[in-house]
């Protein structure tokens, strides 16, 4: 996909310059009102005859979902950086001495190797870590994929889906938000002539009465279900491009690897979800959503009518 910048190029007749996508674009095209499908003139979306905003294309969320996202897009800075690693076990592998992450370690004539360096890096929590454990990187790699692929290769991968619910707490903030614009409009001096005046009564009151019409209607929220594939974990596996792909897999089991020294008993220790536990909600989830879709269907009265 082209960036919006070269997008807009070749829209005018011009030659794309190969420009990056960047965070600022990204977020934008998440929190723009443009996003509720709205005709939108300088930021602002453009207000029609009945006083609510001119809705010109299907929305991509409703109102909550964007404030939702205007608020996780905020920047915010944790200081702690994502694995970047492009090797398997990048950032999910620690020191069975002292617990720090296990880096790469070159060896001459050799594979590289997963290894703590925290006691040469002169990490205070590491000073007693002797002998440093270190294993070749394809050994341990192989290892974990033998171990992840027994314990969750036949776990079927679900979906997430979202469920829109009933939609009456979204329509609810829809009506507020339009409610909200003509106020604003009504502060800057803008609706002072008789005419003008009647209009905005009339408009308020009616979005005031939907809002308090649609309040008295059962609400079922809005929220993510899980729907089935059919693919495995160890299809998933299978097909993955690359180590990187792959260890996003691992990522979700919340797999982790400890490794210890030879002289210990235990040389590798993986840990992950609980597949059973797993299997359980994913089985919950599905029961949920059969239910909530079943009392819909049962309900012909749980819709209100649309006229807005």
């Amino acid at each position: 996909m082209l960036s919006p910048a070269d997008h807009r190029a070749v829209m005018y007749g011009r030659k794309a310059k190969g420009t990056l996508w960047n965070a600022s674009a990204l977020r934008r095209m998440l929190t723009d009102e443009v996003s509720l499908g709205y005709l939108v003139h300088e930021g602002r979306p453009v207000i029609g005859a009945n006083g609510h905003a001119i809705r010109i294309a299907p929305p991509l969320w409703d109102h909550a979902t964007r404030d939702a996202l205007i608020k996780k897009t905020k920047a915010k800075r944790t200081g702690g950086r994502a694995a970047k690693g492009v090797h398997l076990l990048s950032g999910i592998a620690y020191c069975g001495n002292c617990g720090h992450r296990l880096y790469l370690v070159p060896r001459t004539n050799q594979s590289p190797a997963y290894g703590c360096t925290g006691r040469v890096r002169g990490v205070p929590s590491s000073a007693k870590c002797r002998p440093a454990p270190a294993v070749s990187v394809p050994v341990l790699d192989q290892h974990v994929t033998e171990w992840f692929l027994a314990e969750y290769g036949d776990t079927q991968i679900m979906r997430k889906e979202y469920d829109p619910g009933t939609g009456y707490a979204a329509r609810i903030a829809e009506i507020e938000a339009d409610r909200q614009r003509l106020r604003g409009d009504r502060q800057a001096g803008l609706y002072e002539s008789e005419s003008d005046t009647e209009w905005y009564r009339t408009e308020y009151s009616r979005m005031t009465r939907r809002i308090e019409e649609l309040k008295q209607f059962p609400e079922r929220p809005a929220g993510m279900k899980l729907v089935p594939t059919g693919r495995s974990v160890a299809d998933d596996w299978s097909t993955a491009a690359d180590s990187v792909a792959r260890r996003e897999i691992l990522t979700e089991f919340d797999v982790r690897v400890t490794l210890h020294p030879h002289s210990a008993k235990c040389r590798f220790f993986v840990t992950g979800l609980d597949p059973e536990q797993r299997e359980a909600d994913q089985r919950a989830a599905r029961e949920h959503a059969e239910l909530a879709a079943l009392a819909a269907l049962e309900d012909p009265t749980d819709k209100p009518s649309e006229q807005f």
